[in-house]
């Protein structure tokens, strides 16, 4: 028997997602059995979740090793200095519900499901382009630490990383 949560998941629709990434599937992204490899659904995980931290909450991931983030050309980047925190994964986890497959046009959805002091539970799903039945949604959790120590800093995560993870927090109750 189907719990109410999964139950929920299933009737996600693209609304329920306040941001959103088109994704073109590739050849190689079909495994054996001719849909998409688990692993692609955690590469779509990553990519929505750190687009949103880089465009919505002041997140650089680059520079973690470059603290001057230069362009392809050798040019200084438009990204900031970027924070003194970064997300580690500490938890993901996927409900399927159909097949998707190349050639197929992906359309995922990102949410906060839950909002910690230092932690941010994110609600993906994807649906394939023009078709409303969500075919999966994942959790993924990232713990906030500080850079130098990889330990949870005291005052939790960084208040312009928060206010941004607040915008896509839903429903709003679910900060911890």
């Amino acid at each position: 028997m189907a719990t109410p949560e999964f139950l929920a998941k299933k009737g996600r629709t693209r609304s329920d997602y306040g941001y959103h990434q088109v994704h073109q599937t590739r050849w190689f992204d079909n495994d054996m059995y001719a849909h998409l490899n688990n692993t692609v659904y955690t590469a779509l995980f990553d990519t929505i979740a750190n687009s949103y931290l880089i465009e919505h909450c002041g997140m650089n991931p680059f520079s973690v090793n470059n603290p001057t983030p230069k362009s392809a050309d050798g040019q200084a980047s438009n990204l900031s200095v970027g924070t003194d925190q970064i997300g580690l994964i500490v938890s993901t986890h996927c409900d399927f519900f159909a097949s998707v497959a190349f050639p197929d046009t992906l359309e995922v959805g990102l949410r906060v499901a839950k909002l910690g002091s230092s932690s941010v539970t994110w609600e993906i799903g994807v649906f394939r382009k023009g078709e409303e039945n969500v075919k999966m949604v994942g959790t993924y959790t990232h713990v906030f630490v500080l850079r130098e120590t990889m330990r949870v800093g005291k005052g939790g995560m960084e208040s312009r990383v928060r206010q941004g993870l607040e915008k896509l927090l839903s429903p709003p109750e679910a900060k911890l």
